[in-house]
């Protein structure tokens, strides 16, 4: 840095390496983050839904082309077949449990009934037998789409429970006001005689009253 202070052609030459200096080092990192990304094969095509209906989860997968030096995941997931199912569709998480009337439990067969909501371990398969206190784990994990809980859109993929808004779209935050309104604010319906709130529709002039709205 002495150097650079004698005289002006020599602070310039100073000036000007320490320019390319810093753009040299600037590049290499520039490039070591593309290195990093670029590490990956391209993402694969997405994989058929876990269901038909109801909710269920597609996943996608890509290569590391280094061996096991990328960072980052090599499995990605979205959901999938988002329509409501049939009225005569059964539950999934029950249809996973029947799935094992046919299998014997310790020498016996039984008719398997689905076990909701354990906080325990919301994504393993727990059933009952139908008439007794039996409580079996007959999977460690259900499959793919199942709902973690019967109060939410939550649903478990790869035996881990994943949030769903009610915009159905995984990790979304979204919640449905008190109008029923998907990430509402609350502006599309009113009290009607403090009991029950009515949805105003531009459509019509006339108030359709929602029982499933109605409050004590």
């Amino acid at each position: 840095s002495e150097a650079c202070n004698k005289g002006g052609m020599t602070f310039l030459f100073c000036f000007v390496f320490f320019f390319f200096f810093f753009h040299l080092q600037t590049s290499r990192i520039a490039r070591s983050d593309e290195d990093k990304e670029g590490a990956w094969d391209a993402w694969g095509a997405w994989s058929d839904c876990s269901r038909t209906c109801g909710g269920g989860a597609s996943y996608s997968l890509r290569r590391c082309l280094n061996g096991r030096n990328c960072e980052g995941r090599n499995i990605r997931y979205k959901t999938c077949s988002n329509n409501d199912c049939p009225s005569d569709v059964g539950d999934f998480r029950a249809q996973q449990c029947s799935a094992y009337n046919d299998v014997k439990y310790q020498g016996h067969f039984y008719e398997w009934l689905p076990v909701y909501n354990d906080p325990s371990a919301p994504c393993a398969l727990k059933c009952q037998a139908l008439g007794k206190q039996l409580v079996v784990e007959l999977a460690p994990k259900v499959l793919d789409g199942t709902r973690c809980n019967i109060e939410s859109l939550d649903m478990c993929i790869s035996g881990i429970c994943q949030a769903v808004g009610c915009d159905r779209q995984l990790g979304s935050n979204a919640k449905e006001d008190n109008c029923g309104i998907c990430a509402g604010d609350g502006s599309t319906c009113r009290l009607v005689r403090g009991q029950a709130k009515a949805h105003v529709s531009s459509e019509k002039s006339k108030l359709q009253i929602d029982p499933m709205l109605i409050y004590p």
